[in-house]
């Protein structure tokens, strides 16, 4: 099987979407297009030749010749503080892509969908909604998105008008909105129960945010066949 190839991709747009996240996109002449839920590698290299690289799920559907990558600060970390604080509109990285074809989702898919994201794990996730979008698919989709407080919910006013067939639940693990009726914890089995396990399931986070709610769903009656799962360490890589 022949290895992807590099290619230079150009900063074209800056989006903020937190106070520590920002969406790039990319222009990648040639690019071959990609499913939702796929990654790409990212590589930088130093004028003295030293390189580095690091896997990003790509936040929106094909759209041309466009990539786009919702990036979140890494403190500590030796790709995201370049990209997010030192990266302009017109410089250029290479990108190696596109990557994965078992956690995606094709606009053909007609069964219900349930979406669990804890922290920037939505990323993929938000690929799939849109794409959802993009097609006119009527497939309901339920998003269940977990994040430490409010202010670190991605992608908060596009989510704030939802698709018709989407619903949306925020989960809040150590401070919630004034008044909201869950209190702040950890994702629980309460969390993901739901009138039916005949759906296709896709869960996105950190390892054990992962573990935790797969293992969630199997015990709710879910096909262990039927939840993809995609985690992501301490550095996002």
């Amino acid at each position: 099987m022949a290895r992807l190839p590099w290619r230079v991709a150009k900063l074209v747009e800056i989006r903020q979407e937190t106070a520590t996240a920002r969406t790039l996109v990319f222009q990648i002449p040639g690019w071959p297009g990609h499913l939702a839920g796929q990654h790409v590698d990212v590589r930088l290299t130093a004028p003295d030749g030293y390189s580095t690289e690091r896997s990003y799920s790509v936040a929106a559907p094909e759209q041309g010749d466009r990539v786009e990558l919702t990036v979140e600060l890494v403190s500590g970390g030796e790709v995201s503080p370049y990209l997010l604080e030192i990266l302009e509109v017109g410089d250029e990285v290479e990108i190696r892509g596109p990557v994965g074809g078992w956690f995606v989702w094709r606009p053909d898919h007609t069964a219900p969908v349930l979406l669990v994201a804890g922290g920037s794990g939505v990323v993929p996730l938000m690929a799939m909604i849109r794409a959802r979008r993009a097609a006119g698919s009527s497939a309901p989709f339920r998003l269940i998105y977990s994040v430490r407080e409010p202010d670190q919910r991605f992608y908060l006013d596009e989510l704030a008008n939802p698709d018709p067939g989407l619903d949306i639940a925020y989960l809040f693990t150590r401070k919630a909105p004034d008044g909201w009726a869950r209190p702040p914890g950890r994702i629980t089995q309460a969390d993901l129960t739901g009138a039916s396990t005949d759906i296709d399931s896709y869960v996105c986070g950190p390892t054990g945010f992962v573990e935790a709610a797969a293992d969630h769903l199997i015990a709710l009656g879910h096909a262990p066949d039927r939840i993809r799962t995609e985690r992501f360490g301490p550095t996002g890589g």
